[in-house]
């Protein structure tokens, strides 16, 4: 499309003003440089109003005050917003608690015991931060991260990180539709085989999107229920198996890591930052209405989500902290450890600790049962964001749905019909796709850091110097944990020369592409010369 040009002096003023107020560059340059209607998260219709509350003279017409420090204040806090804003974190959560989570819990407790609950802990806080940023994205700029990385990048590195992006999510969704399909076979006492939980799966996922055209908040209610047994069912476990207390508070203090323990400290790493969820969250929050133009507002939907998202995650640590030490406590140390995986962790529970009022396998079984589900409908929820913020196909949702459970869909029956015979073969499948999973995140979090330290972008709302030191050193340890992580599987699954080939090739270019994303987020200072990165895209460049 061929951008609008100004006259010289417009142009100029133009500029100045967008400079003065970088929040109005999603709407006003949207309206002047493209002519048809963009795909937007949320309809206007849609979104939950945050009420008004009395706040004496607190608005300047900005929508801010300013402290003592020069820093944006919000009105002041209130018990009834905090409840309107809460929702796009729990079900941001999910990913932190979905089947390959569970898998990587259960593998870490049986092998490590206690020692690595600490680093779980951590992670946890990792991946918080980085979800503040994905939330705090979302609402500084009104728009999600996908929708940006479409007018930020040319086509080609766009329709790239889009292809990565979706590749992750398949990989993630065949994870979880897989876990609730094995959840499905334990509660139907091995009547029900994979592939009918598979299709069981992929009904349910339409049925609860469907409640959303009865109201975000509904199906919001739908997620909280679902954690809500995830965590009774866990915590019935923990009570059943009764973990060591002491054990359990040192392994949580106490950092220890051996180098028979490395394998499962870096899945605990790697489970945590999930690529699909940093998308995920930068648009669910837009299911809140928050007038962008005024800073308070922003900073004050900026507050609520942080704790919303605090609370959701702190949640998400406890249930992944039950599953863990429920393991530790009942297979560390002995012979079977190593084979424990998620399709037969249910029946070695059962066979140490037996029934009673409920037997533990069916509890296992429920526990599953709900995240498999939560994260199968969170999963197809970012695959709608996904591509209607890269491609802007102007497509339904329910069309957009339905195409991205069918990428997921298809090849889970695949591997459903395949394996179901065979657990040891399910297990190594489920490693490739926790190494697929983990080459794409690279390509979530470089953009999303590189968006959100820029002025032009965030306006008052980019992160500082110190944060922004502490968010791409996390990155660079979540990037480098995971390409350890890679490297050690592949270093055990590549033979042959050409495989090695193919795979060293893929590597150079895997390795091109980040040095590429980190540079190009360096010269995003041209915007201070009047060089819009988008004009670029449009001109073709």
């Amino acid at each position: 499309m061929t951008p609008k040009l100004l006259p010289r002096s417009q142009e100029e003023d133009e500029e100045h003003r967008l400079l003065a107020n970088p929040a109005s560059r999603g709407t006003d340059e949207d309206e002047e440089e493209e002519e048809e209607e963009e795909e937007t998260a949320y309809e206007e219709s849609e979104k939950v109003v945050i009420v008004s509350v009395e706040e004496g003279d607190y608005d300047d017409g900005g929508g801010a005050i300013r402290s003592d420090d020069g820093a944006v204040a919000a009105p002041p806090f209130s018990w009834k917003k905090l409840w309107l804003f809460t929702g796009p974190g729990f079900l941001m959560s999910i990913a932190f608690l979905d089947p390959g989570n569970l898998e990587g819990d259960l593998q870490s407790g049986a092998i490590a015991g206690y020692s690595l609950l600490w680093l779980l802990m951590w992670a946890t806080v990792m991946g918080l931060l980085i979800q503040l940023l994905s939330a705090r994205l979302g609402v500084a700029t009104g728009r999600h991260l996908a929708e940006h990385c479409r007018d930020e990048y040319p086509n080609w590195a766009r329709y790239l990180l889009w292809f990565m992006a979706e590749l992750a999510l398949i990989g993630s969704d065949i994870q979880e539709v897989i876990g609730s399909a094995i959840a499905i076979k334990i509660l139907s006492n091995g009547y029900l085989p994979l592939w009918s939980g598979v299709l069981i799966t992929a009904f349910d996922c339409f049925i609860f999107l469907f409640l959303e055209n009865y109201g975000v908040r509904k199906l919001e209610a739908v997620f909280v229920v679902l954690i809500a047994t995830m965590a009774l069912s866990f915590a019935w476990m923990f009570g059943d198996t009764k973990p060591s207390g002491k054990e359990l508070l040192l392994g949580v203090l106490i950092p220890k890591l051996s180098s028979k323990t490395i394998r499962q400290a870096v899945g605990v790493v790697g489970c945590i930052i999930m690529p699909h969820n940093v998308f995920l969250h930068s648009a669910l929050v837009q299911s809140r209405k928050v007038d962008i133009t005024k800073k308070g507002r922003v900073q004050e939907a900026i507050n609520y989500y942080s704790i919303e998202s605090t609370v959701a995650l702190f949640v998400s640590f406890m249930i992944n902290l039950f599953v863990t030490t429920v393991f530790a406590k009942a297979f560390y140390g002995t012979d079977i450890a190593k084979n424990i995986g998620l399709v037969n962790a249910g029946a070695y529970l059962q066979e140490k600790y037996g029934g009673g009022l409920l037997p533990i396998l069916y509890i296992w079984g429920i526990g599953l049962l709900a995240a498999g589900q939560s994260s199968t409908i969170t999963g197809t929820y970012a695959g709608q964001f996904i591509m209607g913020g890269f491609l802007n196909l102007g497509l339904k949702k329910w069309i957009r749905a339905l195409i991205t459970r069918s990428f997921a869909i298809i090849p889970t029956i695949i591997v459903a019909l395949v394996f179901d015979t065979s657990e040891d073969a399910l297990d190594v499948l489920n490693e490739w796709l926790n190494v697929l999973q983990s080459v794409q995140i690279p390509f979530a979090l470089i953009p999303l850091l590189t968006l959100v330290s820029k002025e032009q972008i965030m306006g008052v709302f980019k992160i500082g110097a110190a944060f922004k030191v502490v968010a791409w050193l996390v990155a660079i340890l979540v990037i480098v944990i995971n390409g350890y992580l890679m490297l050690d599987f592949f270093s055990a699954e590549v033979n042959g020369l050409l495989f090695g080939s193919l795979i060293c090739t893929a590597t150079v270019a895997y390795v091109s592409f980040i040095a590429y994303l980190v540079l190009r987020g360096t010269a995003f200072c041209k915007w201070l010369n009047g060089v819009h990165p988008k004009r670029l895209v449009n001109s073709g460049n």
